[in-house]
């Protein structure tokens, strides 16, 4: 019986505060792109430079290889890690998530809608829905009614509300909206539009001063670390669904002219870090 692949939580996959979510951060910025393999002298250089202790960055080490996503390969009283290919598949998906992750340039006016029913008592299945909806880019009209732009995501709908156990009591639509309030309205109450421009705000303030960095693998660490929670914060609405001024068409730019401008030499400096003498 094959075993089952494992699985990351979506904190980690979001890019937690954490060593263990900086650890994924590096992994599918430097290790993938690579030869799949990081030292552990290479990872405790790399996660100095963050202040990371080298007790939480062997322990982000061991626990990320413990759950399925490194096998570790003693070469002398050394220790190379390698990514499973499990590892390479999640670091590959999320990589293109990340890298082309913005607001969607064409839309037909279709919208998902599912409409649910779930018992006040049954607070497992809600906050499953709650959580995993959101997470997918789903906004919330009202108690059990959640919609989205992108009509791609609505078997991601049917699954999610499969898996909590509630499918007998919703439904699913792809439909165009016909009125009656204004389109932009609906949009601000289904989501949180001003704290996801806050973030973006944030964001561009952290990383638009352009110097040539005196730390460039850090400096493109703390980059790619900040920018993966994007693609969950924002549901990725079409343009003309968003307000007037919107941060994160300038966060967007700025990600990609960052990203491009720093990665040669970072990964120049990661190589040096992880040469095998």
């Amino acid at each position: 019986m094959a075993s089952a692949a494992p699985a990351l939580s979506r904190r980690h996959e979001a890019g937690a505060g954490s060593a263990r979510g900086m650890l994924f951060t590096l992994l599918g910025e430097f290790v993938l792109p690579g030869d799949g393999a990081a030292w552990t002298s290479a990872v405790l250089a790399a996660f100095d430079r963050l202040g990371v202790a080298e007790k939480a960055t062997r322990q982000a080490l061991m626990r990320t290889s413990n759950a399925g996503w490194l096998d570790a390969e003693k070469v002398g009283r050394r220790t190379r890690w390698l990514l499973t290919p499990a590892a390479k598949q999640l670091l590959t998906d999320g990589a293109k998530r990340i890298y082309e992750f913005g607001p969607a340039d064409s839309w037909d006016g279709q919208w998902v809608l599912a409409q649910v029913r779930i018992s006040e008592a049954d607070r497992r299945a809600r906050h499953v829905v709650r959580t995993r909806l959101a997470w997918a880019g789903f906004g919330s009209l009202g108690p059990g009614l959640w919609i989205s732009p992108h009509v791609s995501r609505r078997q991601e709908a049917v699954r999610v509300l499969t898996d909590a156990g509630v499918a007998g009591d919703a439904h699913v639509f792809v439909a165009k909206r016909t009125g009656l309030s204004d389109v932009k309205e609906m949009v601000a109450a289904a989501w949180d539009l001003p704290e996801i421009e806050a973030e973006y705000e944030q964001f561009v303030a952290e990383f638009r001063p352009a110097p040539v960095p005196s730390d460039v693998l850090l400096r493109q660490l703390e980059l790619v670390h900040a920018w993966r929670r994007f693609p969950t914060l924002d549901p990725s609405l079409p343009r003309e669904l968003l307000p007037a001024r919107w941060t994160g068409l300038r966060a967007a730019e700025l990600f990609a002219d960052r990203h491009a401008r720093w990665l040669g030499d970072a990964r120049r400096e990661w190589d040096r870090l992880n040469s095998p003498g």
